[in-house]
């Protein structure tokens, strides 16, 4: 009989009582806790940030005078506050999208949906991160910071060193609240440095 991971369980609940969507911002409030993310007053992009959990807290982090704007193809599970702006779009379909103003921290926790294999779940979440280093690459300030959820696999190496080429700083991180047994880790990426590709 499967039994749910009581890791699991304690920050399913306690993102229940302290009124998140989803027990993955807990991953999120350790990596700022620990990397200092977010300061009062910036503008933060928010990829795949369905069902909200991580809209709130950054909206909690940048403060009245600061802006989130979450993307997701599915509908968030939040209360509409001033600092929050929701696009239900396909990130693959931000192409054309031309963001009238940049910012100084973008976040991605966009994950596949898994299909057992870890090969090819690893494949498409490689696809969308390095779609949501585009993005970051076209949006963000300098010295700006970049977080980013990847599945464990051959190619992951190399797209910690594609992004390591953008900025002062990049680690790989595990947060408490992942899943035992799962393969997903984060990049930390701090010290956005703008120069041109060769």
């Amino acid at each position: 009989m499967y039994r749910k991971d009581e890791k699991e369980d304690f920050y399913t609940r306690l993102a229940k009582k302290e009124g998140y969507p989803a027990r993955s911002v807990y991953k999120l409030k350790e990596i700022d806790e620990k990397y200092k993310i977010f300061k009062k007053g910036e503008k933060v992009l928010d990829l795949g940030c369905s069902p909200g959990s991580w809209l709130i807290y950054i909206s909690q982090k940048v403060g009245d005078k600061g802006m989130v704007v979450g993307i997701d193809m599915e509908s968030v599970k939040i209360v509409d506050k001033p600092n929050i702006l929701f696009i239900k779009k396909d990130i693959f379909d931000l192409k054309e999208l031309d963001f009238k103003e940049k910012f100084q921290a973008v976040v991605s926790d966009l994950a596949p949906k898994t299909s057992g294999l870890k090969s090819l779940d690893a494949g498409r979440s490689l696809e969308l991160s390095e779609k949501s280093f585009e993005i970051a690459k076209s949006v963000l300030l300098p010295d700006g910071n970049f977080v980013c959820k990847l599945f464990e696999s051959e190619s992951s190496d190399g797209f910690f060193k594609k992004v390591k080429r953008y900025f002062d700083s990049v680690k790989r991180f595990k947060p408490k609240a992942v899943v035992r047994g799962s393969k997903e880790f984060y990049i930390i990426a701090k010290g956005f440095k703008l120069f041109t590709e060769i």
